[in-house]
């Protein structure tokens, strides 16, 4: 569903947070029933240029925000509401992953280092070096092994224990978003204009999925069902859902522009777009839209918490991560 047929009654509603100034954007949402609800903003002191990627520790209420441009990694403390420690001196650092029986976390740069820090003083215990461009990262259900996407194409598995690569799976092209399901990773490959299926315990491409006319598929997730796929695109700005078996399409819908990150809320789908808005999807429909501000398209949501993170870069104000309740699906 494109713009023009959505009702928009807009309801702008004071920032909550200290640091927050007149110029920043505020919350806008679709109706007064809108999914999304506005807790507070968290300000990011001296944060510069483009956000990448999220992780979150749910039991220590801990949010990690990788800020590539900067070059570093800010540690915030969600209780308190604030930036509780700033790691600094990074190359790049774009992908974050917290593994909780190990209390480490992960960070990915574009230097092509993968970098483990300890939760005690935040100091780094052990680096792995990839070649280039280490980028997104998912942790592996299985065995707590870390997946990363890296290089001009390739997926790395990591071993938190021992800080080794334990296998590697190379393909053309530089993977974007990636879920996993079991063996199989789903990746979104735009440089070849594809996703592929891969079998990472085999180590091979065990499918290509040509995109078509569809281009810049960058965030995916994986249906909760495991036997489909959703795909945004920026070129056209779309979300499309593929059998997970044969990357046939299923349904597509018109969304947001510039999208970047994606996450599945039971039957809804949230989709997070740098053109400032975050998308509501059910049914194949847009139901709501709610309004961030320019270059927002990293986001996170944390199921358990009800909560979607996302990250409003310096540019109408200061940076700052917007805190945002998840209504249950009615």
């Amino acid at each position: 569903m494109g713009a023009a047929c959505r009702l928009f009654a807009l309801a702008p509603l004071m920032l909550a947070s200290a640091g927050c100034t007149a110029s920043a954007p505020s919350f806008n949402a679709t109706d007064v029933q809108s999914p999304l609800s506005l807790e507070r903003t968290i300000p990011l002191p001296a944060t510069r240029g483009r956000i990448d990627h999220l992780a979150i520790d749910p039991v220590g209420a801990q949010l990690f925000v990788a800020e590539v441009a900067n070059g570093t990694v800010d540690i915030v403390d969600l209780k308190a509401g604030k930036v509780a420690y700033r790691i600094a001196g990074l190359k790049g650092p774009q992908g974050v992953a917290w593994l909780p029986k190990s209390k480490q976390l992960v960070v990915a740069c574009q230097d092509g280092s993968v970098r483990f820090y300890d939760q005690k003083d935040w100091r780094a215990i052990a680096t792995v070096a990839l070649g280039r461009d280490a980028d997104d990262m998912r942790v592996d259900e299985r065995n707590g092994q870390v997946v990363i996407g890296y290089g001009s194409g390739g997926l790395a598995t990591i071993d938190p224990e021992t800080h080794r690569i334990v296998s590697r799976v190379t393909f053309e092209g530089h993977p974007e978003g990636f879920a996993l399901a079991g063996e199989r990773a789903f990746v979104n490959v735009p440089d070849d204009g594809a996703i592929l299926a891969v079998d990472r315990d085999a180590r091979t491409v065990a499918a290509r999925w040509p995109t078509g006319i569809h281009r810049l598929n960058f965030p995916m997730a994986l249906d909760p069902s495991g036997r489909s796929i959703l795909i945004a695109y920026r070129l056209p700005a779309t979300l499309m859902r593929l059998d997970a078996r044969t990357g046939q399409a299923l349904a597509s819908v018109s969304i947001c522009g510039d999208s970047d990150d994606l996450f599945v809320d039971g039957d809804r789908e949230i989709v997070v777009c740098g053109a400032g808005h975050v998308d509501i999807v059910r049914n194949d429909r847009v139901a709501a839209t709610v309004e961030t501000g320019k270059g927002a398209r990293t986001g996170l949501f944390a199921p358990a918490l009800r909560t979607l993170f996302v990250a409003v870069p310096a540019r109408e104000g200061p940076a700052t991560i917007w805190v945002l309740r998840v209504k249950d699906a009615g």
